[in-house]
Formats: C-alpha cells, structure tokens, sequence
C-alpha cells in the first residue's frame, strides 16, 4: 500500500515542512499525492491547517482531515474539550486506504509525537500505522536533546514491530552547533535507521516556486530525492 505516515518526535520539529517537501518530491517524479491530516489541533474554522499548508508548498496535492479541535492541545484533550467526536486509529487508516485507491502516494501527518493520544481508549497514530502496515518516517530535530526522544520513538516502532523507514531532520540550522553536528553521526547509530534528509531551517517561508525546486535536494532517494546523506556530513560536520 502506497501510504507512509510521518510523525515527529515532539511538537514544532517540522513535520509539516517535511511532508511538503515529501510530497513536493513525489510530485516531481511524476506521482500523483495526497495528504492526511489525522487530526488538526489549534486552528479555527476558516483558517488553513497543515494539510492546506503542505499543498501550498508543494502543489497539487489532495488534502483531507479527519477532524479539527480549535485548541492547541493533544487531540484527544482538544476533542474533549470541544465537545466533539475524537479521532479514532480505524477512521484514519480506512481514509488512508481510500485515498491510496486513487494516488501513488499517501502522507499521513501526525499531531505532535508518535504516542499523542487520539481519544480516551489510547488510541494514537502508532495504531493507525500499524492498522495500516505502513512505514513510519521520524520527523527529528537537530539539537541537543533530540538523540534521547529520537531513540525512544524508533524503540517504541520497533517494539511494535512497525517498520521505521528512516529519521529526517525537520529543521537543519544555518550555523550548526556542535551538538547538532555531532547528532549527524549519532542519530543513526542509536535509531539503527538511516538519516534520509535534513530540511533546511525557515524553508516553510521560501516561496512556493523556491520551495518545490529545492525540496528533492533535501531528501534522500529512497524519499524521491537527490540528498546525500555522506555528503551532507562532510560539509556540515568535518
């Protein structure tokens, strides 16, 4: 099944950025995307949400949300406290699988990280994942703090024998600092999964044209992309 979920390991890592750039990708290699937002948090009615985002980014993509909370809280909370329905793991792997029926690529973007609950029973986006036997790509950041949170998720993935396809860098500073240049070499050594891109910091504010050009040279092959992962190291942490 064409369907990759994305998720990060903590809020404000980048994950909207990376499924852009993961769709803008796709679509330059002639695939056809669409992109799932299991549950948008802390946006109104009219205001556009990570789905809306992510086309404006990187083009024609086709969006769907499951549910939308005004508050900017996990979303079982945000449901509860709106008083709505929350999101369930089935609801989001039949939208998934529906939307794969008619695309090459499917992205589904989580809220905040891998074990943000869903609804009262638990229920989170390692569940739908699994429900949906696709790969998980890690959305990471640079800095210090992130090999912690970043081995913990790929734990977790693997302990439910779901299949970790690689960690990304949300937000790659222009001025690394030592920590950030030495979790190049360390994040795939305690993931045990391959680094397969690195977004550059503020890319989310280049202008569509820019960000569609520029978006394969941040990922990896295996993501549609052109990023060389040895290389980047070289450069960035000689």
């Amino acid at each position: 099944m064409p369907v990759m979920v994305v998720t990060g390991t903590g809020t404000e890592v980048g994950k909207t950025v990376v499924t852009a750039a993961l769709a803008a990708a796709a679509l330059a290699s002639g695939r056809s995307v669409a992109v799932l937002k299991a549950a948008q948090t802390g946006v109104g009615p009219e205001e556009a949400g990570d789905a809306e985002e992510v086309a404006r980014l990187a083009g024609a993509v086709t969006t769907a949300e499951l549910a939308r909370y005004p508050d900017p809280l996990a979303p079982a909370t945000a449901a509860r406290r709106a008083g709505r329905a929350p999101v369930r793991p089935h609801e989001v792997a039949e939208r998934a699988a529906a939307l794969a029926t008619e695309h090459d690529l499917v992205l589904v973007e989580g809220a905040g990280g891998l074990l943000v609950r869903f609804d009262a029973a638990g229920g989170t986006l390692a569940d739908a994942a699994a429900l949906l036997s696709a790969p998980v790509l890690v959305v990471a950041s640079a800095g210090l703090g992130t090999l912690n949170v970043t081995e913990l998720t790929a734990r977790e993935l693997r302990g439910r024998g779901l299949d970790l396809a690689g960690v990304v860098i949300g937000s790659w500073p222009a001025e690394p600092d030592l920590a950030s240049r030495c979790n190049l070499l360390d994040l795939p050594d305690v993931t045990g999964a391959p680094l397969l891109g690195a977004v550059p910091a503020g890319a989310g504010g280049l202008t569509p044209a820019g960000f569609r050009a520029s978006a394969p040279r941040w990922l990896a092959p295996r993501l549609e992309g052109t990023w060389d992962a040895e290389a980047f190291r070289t450069r960035e942490a000689p």
